[in-house]
């Protein structure tokens, strides 16, 4: 097990889900996105998912080709008892981003605040051409990072913070931009921090 698995699968064992910084009952912007660029027959992977409430609310709506990545195992059975409950299935898949090969492409290829925690310019490279590859022509990749105003670290790990032109450039030219826009995201906590989202479109 690599030190970021161990660090990501050390934070859902010792944490409560609904504790955590990034914690949404609901996660309004994501859906509004996702359902921005997609009906419910799109297929939608979300990575770094942890163990979001999105893949819940998505099968509510009736999606129902979904994947869930992550680094953490105990995250993705957090996510899969909560759904087994409800009846619904989805493909959880415990790896890390930056060397996942699915052998399928994706509609919608969603992630909020995975992609700011890949401060290596190797490993952003990876992710970049993993989105390329796995987004279909004329697919989504809708990407929320810290805005550039946002926290510096999270969960004791620094992070690279963007503005919509710098986060649609490092993408650029397998994406083009489509919209983009700021949200201020309230912690269990109440600390407010600044997101930075990009809709992207695969050419």
């Amino acid at each position: 097990m690599s030190a970021r698995e161990e660090h990501w699968q050390g934070i859902y064992q010792t944490r409560d889900t609904r504790e955590v910084s990034w914690f949404q009952e609901e996660p309004s912007v994501s859906l509004r996105l996702i359902e921005s660029v997609a009906d419910s027959s799109a297929s939608v992977v979300d990575v770094g998912g942890g163990a979001s409430f999105l893949v819940d609310a998505l099968a509510a709506r009736g999606f129902t080709d979904l994947t869930v990545v992550d680094l953490s195992q105990r995250a993705l059975d957090v996510v899969g008892e909560r759904l087994a409950e409800r009846g619904v299935s989805a493909a959880l898949v415990a790896s890390d981003v930056t060397t996942w090969r699915p052998a399928r492409t994706f509609d919608v290829w969603h992630d909020r605040a995975a992609f700011h925690f890949l401060n290596e310019t190797n490993l952003r490279e990876r992710y970049v051409e993993l989105a390329a590859d796995s987004v279909a022509v004329g697919g989504a990749l809708i990407i929320a990072t810290f805005a550039v105003d946002g926290p510096t670290h999270c969960s004791g790990i620094e992070v690279a913070r963007y503005d919509a032109p710098e986060l649609a450039e490092v993408f650029a030219p397998h994406f083009v931009a489509v919209r983009d826009e700021r949200e201020e995201h309230v912690t269990p906590s109440g600390a407010v921090q600044s997101f930075t989202w990009v809709v992207l479109q695969r050419v």
